[in-house]
């Protein structure tokens, strides 16, 4: 795979709105967001640990990514994540990721996609749930394609046709668990151009005696040997 022009995440990180006022800044903008993309697809899950891995870096590493001073600490990343706009966070990262050169995929071939919700760590706050997000992520390159907040009055059955909205569903495999395996969202997936894989359980006793018996019964359907 050939490296990606790292300039462009620069440029692209220029579209989110700085919520900052021009008073005290110390550290700039781009930077600290390109330190936190970049932290995490090292495999940094915490601020805490990202702020420590960019301290450990060459000070000319950390001025390339922009910082003029010794990278802040901690609550820095985490109260400015607290302040930008999400949705304009997520765009600015999604059109990076397509302007990655080197990713080849099999257009003739099925795609497979994972949905999948959780709950943010550290997201609680006082007379709020904490944030509960529904991803998509791409099994060939191992992208988040789109993702859509949950809200606390309905459930990831529900959200699921929001995220739908910001898909192209034609030529993916959508694989989800059992919550996902309802007539209106197969349906959505099959007249989209999709195909789905979802978990049956005992939450729909029918259909998993059904499945039970189709595979009991037909030789010819079973791949499984028969006693």
């Amino acid at each position: 795979m050939r490296p990606a022009h790292s300039c462009d995440l620069f440029s692209i990180l220029e579209h989110v709105t700085d919520p900052r006022g021009r008073q005290g800044q110390r550290h700039t903008f781009n930077a600290m967001l390109a330190a936190i993309i970049c932290g995490t697809l090292c495999g940094i899950r915490s601020m805490r640990m990202i702020a420590k891995w960019v301290r450990r870096l060459e000070p000319d590493t950390f001025h390339w990514l922009g910082f003029k001073r010794t990278p802040p600490c901690a609550n820095t990343y985490s109260n400015l994540l607290q302040r930008i706009d999400p949705e304009e966070f997520e765009q600015a990262i999604r059109d990076w990721i397509q302007t990655l050169e080197g990713i080849e995929l099999d257009e003739d071939s099925l795609r497979a996609t994972s949905i999948d919700g959780k709950t943010l760590c550290g997201s609680l706050q006082e007379h709020e749930g904490a944030v509960h997000l529904l991803s998509a992520l791409d099994h060939q390159t191992g992208c988040v394609l789109s993702q859509t907040r949950v809200d606390c009055k309905t459930n990831e059955a529900k959200a699921v046709f929001e995220l739908f909205k910001t898909l192209v569903l034609k030529g993916k495999v959508i694989i989800g668990d059992a919550m996902f395996c309802q007539r209106d969202i197969c349906k959505q997936i099959i007249d989209s151009g999709g195909d789905y894989f979802f978990t049956v359980k005992e939450n729909q006793p029918t259909l998993l005696k059904e499945i039970k018996l189709a595979f009991a019964e037909s030789e010819g359907f079973s791949p499984l040997p028969t006693a």
